[in-house]
């Protein structure tokens, strides 16, 4: 099966991700958990996909480093792709994604995050664990300035995952490095661009961090992502990346900056969704105090007593969530308008790829369906080189 066939496959199951490593069977993880696909993908196959997605200077880069990110179309569907080497050979990480950003309703958030956008200026940040939703909820909040206010709005993605529409906001989305060599360069730049917002995918090293304290604290409005289990550990991690000496002075700078923090898990709800639960921290006096402090194992306690100022810690959000029962299926918040990128931007074999998904989607149902429930059962082959597999798919090719 090729690349595409295996994202129509996973499109099918209802995967949020798909595994494919030469030797090995296909993993696709639905609703949270691993299942095995019998079937699996060979190592040419893996390396003509890489190759015709990466390009020919993409590749080079890759086998340098050893790794790839990057977001495109498969099948019409936006993923994003991870592409690492194993001792098998070329492996991919498959993000499949919504076809375009959707609303706090669709992504099935609670209302009050809306507040976070009606700020002017300030700090926002979403947190949570790996693969807990975070860009989807960034992208939601991005689509909601863009359906209320007539902003200029920034983007700063490695890679890019959703594509917005320009509705009521002008929104520019730029992607590290092909757009700009750095994040620390491309929030300099933005910051000369006429901003409203500037949205930045994370913050992942001090600097990024300093630049974005900076961008809030002089008039923008900045969304961004970090790593953390919860909204405390979000803004301790956030201090703590600085020198100790300089450690209380962001402290106040975070508090005088902050609009608020969402710390999402994804829990399963039912039979057929899997639902974010969030912790929610705004900007209270009682919350700017706790940070200026450095009190941050007290956050716990601000949160528990901050509901008249719209706070929500996960206990109390999971109580709402049993209360609640109009929630949007995934296939409702799927049906939306995707703005497909320029055609200079699509990948080399776009034309191809589209015609083996219509072949594959044509094949019968029967035929297209996974067994599931497989145990793992492989073995380590011997360390793989890959140069010499590459060439004799080289010269293999006519």
């Amino acid at each position: 099966m090729s690349l595409t066939e295996w994202v129509l496959k996973a499109r099918e199951l209802g995967a949020s991700d798909l595994h494919l490593e030469a030797h090995t069977p296909a993993v696709a993880r639905i609703r949270g958990e691993l299942r095995v696909l019998r079937e699996s993908i060979s190592e040419q196959q893996l390396v003509q996909a890489a190759r015709q997605q990466l390009g020919s200077e993409g590749w080079a880069q890759f086998l340098a480093r050893g790794s790839s990110d990057l977001s495109v179309d498969i099948a019409a569907t936006r993923c994003r792709v991870s592409m690492f080497r194993t001792v098998r050979g070329v492996a991919l990480a498959v993000r499949l994604l919504m076809a375009s950003a959707n609303d706090l309703k669709a992504c099935n958030l609670h209302p009050d995050l809306r507040g976070f956008i009606e700020a002017r200026a300030g700090l926002v940040i979403v947190s949570g664990p790996t693969g807990s939703g975070k860009s989807t909820t960034l992208a939601a909040l991005v689509e909601e300035i863009n359906s209320w206010r007539a902003w200029n709005v920034i983007c700063l993605e490695s890679p890019i995952e959703y594509l917005f529409n320009n509705r009521r906001s002008f929104i520019r989305q730029r992607e590290v490095p092909t757009h700009s060599p750095s994040y620390e360069q491309a929030i300099t730049d933005a910051l000369r661009e006429n901003p409203d917002a500037i949205v930045i995918g994370e913050m992942r090293s001090p600097e990024v961090m300093r630049l974005t304290l900076n961008a809030a604290e002089t008039g923008h409005l900045v969304l961004t992502t970090m790593h953390s289990a919860t909204c405390a550990e979000a803004l301790s991690r956030l201090c703590m990346s600085f020198a100790a000496e300089i450690q209380s002075s962001i402290r106040a700078q975070l508090a005088d900056c902050l609009v608020g923090v969402v710390c999402q898990r994804l829990e399963a709800h039912g039979e057929q969704l899997l639902l974010p639960s969030c912790e929610i921290l705004t900007a209270s006096s009682a919350a700017k105090g706790t940070i200026r402090a450095g009190q941050f194992s007290q956050l716990a306690t601000v949160l528990q007593s901050g509901g008249e100022d719209g706070m929500w810690n996960f206990d109390r959000y999971r109580r709402w969530m049993a209360q609640k029962h109009d929630w949007v299926p995934p296939s409702a918040a799927a049906n939306c308008t995707y703005a497909a990128p320029p055609a200079a931007a699509q990948p080399p074999l776009a034309d191809h790829a589209a015609r083996a998904g219509a072949a594959a989607a044509a094949r019968p149902a029967a035929e297209r369906s996974a067994q599931i429930g497989a145990p793992f059962e492989f073995s380590i082959d011997e360390e793989i080189d890959l140069a010499e597999l590459v060439r004799k798919i080289d010269d293999a090719t006519p």
